[in-house]
């Protein structure tokens, strides 16, 4: 038999602290998308920031800009038909305010991965927040930098209590339920 294919675009904005989760859950997606013949993009912080947002700093306004930049691509390849999985800190609560009013709150799902600094600190392979305290990196956000939990996400994954595999059911389940196959 074979998989069936989900063919409402939707983007999935996963937030949260720098190694709450959001780039394994990601890419947990993204693999399980893959095998269900789903199209579907991945679009991570990180990956962005090496190329599309490299002359941007961290500051509060080249955050912003970030995450305008990033919506805009979500949204154009949602418009194509993709399932577009946004792994993104986005810190402020005005940073995915504007992410959904880019995207359309018909087309948002905002999944909020959270997880204590502490654990976050303990998953840092990094070794970011270790130079954030010793004040060697300038705006990290928990640390020097705040980080705002969502007001109103759709969906909140607990990733100190859940498994990934738990989280990415909950994900899928929770995106399938809102959507028409």
């Amino acid at each position: 038999m074979e998989p069936k294919t989900i063919s409402q675009s939707m983007v999935i904005w996963l937030t949260g602290l720098s190694g709450a989760g959001k780039t394994t859950l990601a890419t947990g997606l993204e693999k399980r998308l893959i095998e269900s013949n789903t199209p579907v993009i991945l679009l991570d912080g990180d990956v962005l920031r090496e190329g599309l947002n490299s002359n941007l700093g961290f500051s509060e306004q080249d955050r912003l800009e970030n995450i305008r930049r990033a919506a805009e691509v979500a949204k154009l390849f949602a418009n194509k038909g993709f399932l577009t999985i946004c792994s993104f800190i986005t810190p402020l609560e005005q940073m995915r305010e504007l992410a959904k009013k880019i995207i359309g709150t018909d087309h948002y799902l905002e999944v909020f991965v959270d997880c204590s600094i502490e654990t976050c600190e303990k998953r840092d392979v990094k070794g970011l927040y270790r130079k954030a305290r010793l004040n060697e990196v300038k705006n990290f956000t928990g640390i020097s930098s705040g980080f705002e939990k969502p007001l109103n996400p759709a969906l909140v994954i607990n990733s100190e209590q859940q498994t990934i595999d738990e989280s990415l059911d909950l994900i899928l389940n929770f995106y399938l339920s809102k959507i028409t196959l």
